[in-house]
């Protein structure tokens, strides 16, 4: 069915939805074969999705989000446990997952400039989302984190990141144990007791 053009109707979520298929099957996306499949143009293409890498940073928020949803729903109490245990699930799940180790070997470079750079979305809106997080447990006076909530957010981001893509940064494989140390830290940046 994927492939019968005339059953599925072009729309911009089923771009999302195929470069995503593509992506977790390790594939290469490319903006003209994505807008030939789809049967339309590449500038109708160009215009839903922008560009290629922001139709990756698409892809990889459209796996990202769902995992943190996930963790907020199944992930038991509130305040410093709740945080850190949010953060350790969706940073454990990252560090395993397949298809990004493999996105990450394959172009490190590229890979790195899409999930790390301060422009990408994907490091962009795992902040933000970091800080609803943050935001709602100070309100809920189940936390009282001694540093902003916005730098908070940005250093737990770089954090999980330094450790995910250690294998990149500085030749160092990525460990569950290095995880759990930065969990650690996070518990400490939040006013916790290690």
């Amino acid at each position: 069915m994927d492939n019968n053009n005339t059953t599925l109707k072009a729309t911009p979520a089923e771009a999302l939805r195929r470069a995503r298929r593509h992506w977790l099957k390790g594939e290469r996306i490319h903006l003209a074969s994505l807008a030939a499949e789809l049967n339309i143009g590449r500038a109708t293409l160009f215009r839903w999705v922008g560009n290629k890498d922001l139709l990756l940073g698409e892809v990889m928020w459209s796996l990202y989000e769902p995992l943190r949803m996930q963790a907020l729903q199944e992930i038991p109490g509130d305040g410093v446990d709740f945080v850190v245990g949010v953060y350790r699930h969706v940073n454990s799940v990252l560090l395993h997952f397949e298809p990004l180790r493999r996105f990450i070997h394959e172009d490190s470079e590229y890979a790195l400039r899409i999930l790390t750079s301060t422009h990408s979305t994907v490091h962009a809106r795992t902040v933000e989302a970091n800080s609803r997080t943050l935001r709602d447990q100070v309100q809920r006076g189940k936390i009282d984190p001694p540093l902003s909530i916005d730098s908070l957010s940005y250093f737990m981001v770089r954090l999980a990141e330094s450790c995910l893509y250690s294998d990149i940064i500085c030749g160092r494989e990525p460990q569950e144990a290095e995880l759990e140390d930065a969990c650690t830290a996070v518990r400490v940046m939040l006013g916790g007791k290690p």
